[in-house]
């Protein structure tokens, strides 16, 4: 089993259910999470995309440029799982035959600190002294329930 702690409330989940799917929504501190295990590491962010907040519980995870990251089923936006940075594909046009590159739009997604104790799964409150666009959509959420 595993423990979803947080400084407010535990949330206790089945060590099944994350291995079968890879991830697990839960919330913490009445947000929503989307808590990850993939190759080995546990991961936490945000579970609306920043975009236009679609469902990342439904996405695929990818692997681009050796950084796994969630595609939004919606738009197909790409967000690292480690930092949550936004990825897009984009060319300079000055070069003579411009290839595609993965480049960042910068950090878009909240990130939710994972720490791993015992067995437990630590996912740490949010730091509201930085803002990201996904807040957005897990303030909404959190209105509307």
């Amino acid at each position: 089993r595993v423990w979803i702690c947080t400084a407010q409330a535990q949330e206790q989940l089945k060590w099944n259910d994350i291995k079968k799917s890879g991830r697990v929504t839960a919330k913490v501190d009445g947000r929503e999470v989307l808590v990850f295990y993939h190759e080995g590491k546990f991961y936490a962010m945000d579970s609306r995309c920043y975009h236009e907040g679609g469902p990342l519980c439904l996405g695929e995870i990818e692997d681009i440029n050796g950084q796994a990251c969630i595609v939004c089923p919606w738009h197909k936006y790409k967000i690292t799982l480690e930092t949550g940075e936004g990825l897009y594909e984009g060319i300079n046009p000055l070069e003579p035959s411009p290839t595609p590159q993965w480049q960042s739009k910068g950090v878009k997604q909240r990130i939710h600190k994972v720490t791993v104790d015992n067995g437990n799964v630590y996912v740490g409150p949010p730091d509201f002294s930085v803002s990201f666009d996904s807040d957005y959509f897990a303030e909404k959420v959190l209105r509307n329930s």
